[in-house]
């Protein structure tokens, strides 16, 4: 497949209306409340896709005057999204679960409800591992939302299936419900982690311990010159890019062209160490104690 991510969303747009065709079926053959609450939570699946297709190309677009540093952005967009639609899946698989708690109802053809069931779950498995893998490598944060929220309808159509397998064993029909219930709880869980991931993005949350480590070691190298030192250390994500800046401290008697020249050789090894990474530096004397000083915080 052509690794654009487009290409990847425009295939999750396609199997999350099959998906839910399928499951609105199962759900008329049998009239289960666990598949209806199924096909509910697909449902959020068509309008992550769309919001995910929608997003990238506006994450794909290249830098501009009004957007000096790029859209990438937009991607958390899309992760928060589909963590609000996932909220509304619970939410309507409970309105139609709770009344069935003390109103069950029977379930009709159940065979026929799983086995559709079934295929709309291998055909969600399928392309939400293919997600995952190309948002890895592609390090989108949209596909990789996306691949987690079909992953979440996975984990719902088993936990309905096993609900159902269970109804038709005991003849509980209330079990229905409850395992709906489960499924609302369970999908609410993983809305709530969308959510505040999509928060942290759109938050300049800095780099994770292990980036950081990378980072420190390269650094490390350059202080055992013995006449560098860095400052004001920061890093921050956004979506597939990494940017770090720092201060640069140097003898002052240093030349212009020999500060310029240690900063290309730390921007060359940490480009060897870490890719996408887009860094900014500022070098300073390292006997003046203002460049010491921490930055300042503007505030209006």
């Amino acid at each position: 497949m052509n690794s654009s991510p487009l290409r990847y969303a425009g295939l999750s747009i396609a199997a999350a209306v099959v998906v839910l065709g399928l499951k609105l079926a199962a759900w008329k053959v049998s009239g289960s409340v666990g598949l209806l609450s199924d096909a509910l939570e697909t449902l959020t699946n068509v309008g992550g896709a769309l919001m995910a297709f929608t997003m990238l190309r506006i994450a794909l677009q290249p830098p501009d005057e009004a957007h000096a540093y790029g859209h990438g952005k937009a991607e958390y967009f899309s992760s928060g999204f589909e963590g609000m639609l996932i909220f509304v899946a619970a939410a309507l698989i409970a309105i139609e679960a709770i009344p069935r708690l003390t109103d069950p109802q029977p379930i009709e053809s159940p065979g026929l409800g799983l086995g559709i069931a079934v295929l709309a779950s291998l055909i969600n498995l399928g392309v939400a591992q293919l997600l995952l893998k190309a948002g890895r490598r592609l390090h989108s944060v949209s596909l990789t939302a996306d691949g987690r929220h079909l992953m979440t309808d996975v984990w719902t159509t088993v936990g309905v299936l096993i609900g159902l397998g269970l109804v038709v064993l005991s003849g509980w029909l209330w079990l229905d419900a409850a395992i709906a219930l489960l499924v609302a709880t369970h999908v609410l869980f993983e809305g709530y982690k969308l959510i505040r991931e999509a928060a942290h993005g759109l938050m300049d949350s800095a780099w994770d311990a292990d980036d950081q480590a990378q980072l420190n070691a390269v650094l490390d190298r350059f202080r055992t010159e013995g006449d560098v030192e860095f400052h004001a250390i920061r890093t921050r994500r956004a979506a597939a890019l990494r940017f770090a800046d720092f201060h640069v401290l140097v003898p002052g008697g240093w030349s212009v062209q020999r500060g310029h020249d240690l900063i290309e050789r730390i921007e060359e090894a940490l480009a060897a160490k870490l890719d996408r990474l887009v860094v900014s530096t500022h070098l300073e004397p390292a006997e003046d104690p203002r460049s010491y000083e921490g930055r300042p915080m503007h505030r209006s």
